[in-house]
């Protein structure tokens, strides 16, 4: 039995570049790993690296996708990303407008 694919996955990362990030967002949406990608310009982050309390301007990448792709999105970025350690990030949530979730399931031919 095919399972009904309600609960959207949000996978959040980070980039430095943003035709990079366009690149990316564009190859998960590609490959049908990702129905959409929103790209958040000019989020300032604060971290610690290198023993260093850091601070750069990135652009935040929210990642729409399913529970059943976000193996794909995680293996894609991991190959694709300019960062020694990108932030993978998975939030949880369910759709509350069925017409949208129905979207993101056509957009990934589930």
């Amino acid at each position: 039995m095919k399972p009904t694919y309600n609960k959207l996955q949000i996978i959040m990362t980070t980039h430095d570049d943003l035709a990079q990030a366009e690149q990316l967002a564009r190859l998960l949406v590609d490959s049908r790993s990702a129905a959409c990608v929103n790209l958040l310009p000019n989020v300032v982050s604060v971290f610690r690296w290198e023993g260093e309390t850091q601070s750069e301007t990135e652009i935040m990448m929210l990642i729409k996708t399913t529970l059943e792709n976000t193996a794909d999105v995680q293996a894609i970025i991991e190959a694709h990303h300019s960062y020694d350690v990108p932030e993978i990030v998975r939030l949880s949530g369910e759709v509350l407008h069925e017409p949208y979730m129905q979207w993101i399931r056509d957009c990934l031919a589930l």
